[in-house]
């Protein structure tokens, strides 16, 4: 894998706090999954930030984009 240059960053800031803001949800346990947070609690930290970033992306945050399956 090729380094990043210096002072180049792959996520912007946006995306740190929406990932931050997400992950307290969790933790605080109203963070929910599915469309318009309808489905269950949200219990791996894994998904907690991928919906961070989500959020971050519907904001127009810098965010890499999602790789293809």
């Amino acid at each position: 894998m090729p380094k990043e240059k210096s002072g180049h960053r792959k996520y912007g800031k946006g995306a740190g706090k929406s990932v931050e803001i997400a992950m307290r949800r969790k933790k605080h346990g109203t963070l929910r999954s599915g469309k318009g947070g309808k489905g269950g609690k949200v219990r791996s930290r894994r998904q907690a930030i991928a919906i961070g970033l989500s959020e971050a992306r519907k904001k127009g945050a810098r965010v890499p984009r999602k790789k293809a399956a």
